[in-house]
Order: C-alpha cells, then sequence, then structure tokens
C-alpha cells in the first residue's frame, strides 16, 4: 500500500514517475520474479492512478484538453506495437533500457528548465503535426518499456507546444491513461498481470495523488523548481535500476 501511495504521489506531483517508480518497487520491494508481470501490473495500476489525478488537475485548470487529446490518440496505436515487442524482449535487459532512456529525458528537462513556456496555447495548425509525431513516438516507448509513460509525455508535450509545465503535467495524465490501458489489456491478454497486486497500488495510489497535485500547483510558482524535481526523480531511480538490472545480468552467467 505505502508503495502504491509514493506512485499515486509522483503521479499528482510530475505527471510522469508512477511507472518509474511503479515498475521497480514491484521488482525489488515487492518481490515480483518477472519483470513482465510487473509491467503488466503497474501499467494498470497507474492507468487508473493517472485518471483520478487527471481530474484532480482539471478541477485546478491545469489540462490542455485538445492538445492533450490528439497527444493521447496518436500514442494509443503506437503503445499497442510497443506492448507487443516488448513482450517479447528479455525482462532484465528491457530494464536496464528503461533505465538508460530515463537518464536521456531528465538531461533534456533540466537544459529546459527555467523556460517560462505559453499559458495561452492551444491546438494549431503549427503544433498538431508535432503532437502527432510526438504521441506517436511516446506511445511506442511508453508500450514497449511497459510504462504510462509521463516522463515521456511531459517533455513531449512541452516541445511540440511550449506549454508552460504545470500545464504539461496536467495534460499529460490524459496520455498516461490511454497508453497505460492500452498496455495493461495488451499484457492482461497474455496472463501477465498481477490483479491483486495493481487493486493494493490503486487504493494506495488514490490518496497520495491528491497531496501531489496540490504540491505540483504549489512548485510551479517556483521558477524551474517543477522541472528539476522532475529530473532529479528521474536521476535517481534510473541509477538504481541500472546497478540492479547489471548485477542481475551479470549473476545470470
Amino acid at each position: 500500500m505505502g508503495a502504491g501511495v509514493l506512485v499515486g504521489f509522483t503521479l499528482g506531483l510530475v505527471g510522469g514517475g508512477g511507472s518509474i517508480l511503479a515498475v521497480p518497487l514491484m521488482v525489488y520491494l515487492v518481490g515480483v520474479d518477472n519483470p513482465h508481470v510487473a509491467i503488466g501490473t503497474s501499467a494498470l495500476a497507474v492507468a487508473v492512478n493517472a485518471a483520478t489525478n487527471l481530474a484532480n488537475h482539471a478541477r485546478r485548470g491545469n489540462v490542455k484538453w485538445a492538445c492533450a487529446g490528439v497527444f493521447a490518440l496518436a500514442g494509443v496505436a503506437g503503445a499497442f506495437l510497443g506492448s507487443s515487442l516488448g513482450k517479447a524482449f528479455d525482462g532484465q535487459k528491457l530494464l536496464m533500457l528503461f533505465a538508460l532512456l530515463m537518464i536521456v529525458v531528465g538531461v533534456l528537462m533540466l537544459k529546459k528548465r527555467d523556460a517560462q513556456g505559453d499559458p495561452d496555447v492551444h491546438l494549431s495548425r503549427q503544433n498538431a503535426p508535432r503532437l502527432l509525431l510526438g504521441g506517436g513516438l511516446a506511445g511506442a516507448l511508453s508500450g514497449f518499456f511497459g510504462i504510462g509513460g509521463g516522463f515521456l509525455i511531459v517533455p513531449g508535450l512541452v516541445a511540440a507546444t511550449r506549454m508552460p509545465m504545470l500545464y504539461a503535467v496536467g495534460s499529460s495524465l490524459l496520455a498516461v491513461t490511454a497508453f497505460g490501458l492500452t498496455t495493461a489489456l495488451n499484457y492482461a491478454r497474455s496472463g501477465l498481470v498481477d490483479w491483486a497486486l495493481a487493486a493494493v497500488f490503486i487504493g494506495g495510489g488514490l490518496f497520495g495523488g491528491l497531496f501531489g497535485a496540490r504540491l505540483a500547483t504549489h512548485l510551479s510558482r517556483r521558477r524551474g523548481t517543477l522541472n528539476a524535481v522532475f529530473a532529479a526523480l528521474i536521476f535517481v531511480t534510473a541509477l538504481y535500476m541500472l546497478v540492479k538490472s547489471a548485477l542481475a545480468i551479470h549473476g545470470a552467467r
């Protein structure tokens, strides 16, 4: 339950981070032996928690619905394709690639931590192609790594539209929900979802998400703080996953 609270809190705080934390928590803390089961189960739990956090951010006016909708629709097909490929890939190597991708995204977010963004951004002919391309790519990576994809979606939305970080966090949760459900259903077809464990994570996440959304609104008032928190969370978790995955692969030899 505590792990679920932490996942829900990070989803509400930075839009991403739910699956970033859910997968390693299930593998290294809860003790789920099969990485694919951890991926499928976390995708379901994060999707449900993301939907709840989306409602929290929507009440605060932090969601750009049109931009988020285009991004999410473009990513669903990519998520299905990516998750089909991910199921056929070695679990430990999948976790290691996941960690390396997290580090790259963290560096990119730090570079843009001082950007203010355009709070009046809306869907247009100029940003629609970028949203479609970014959504498709984020969806494919999200499905391949079995994640909700928030840590990919947030920078994708910022790059495509120049929306402020707080709006990207809130808007990303629509796509996190869509990508997560697509991935979870694909994994469930192969029996790779632990429904009881998912329920525990969902219960804890509902509680943690309320506090995460409040803190995100507070931190957004301080220039660059929310971006820095987002990147720091990614770096710490990625380094931990790299060490654990490397030891697991070495031990299997």
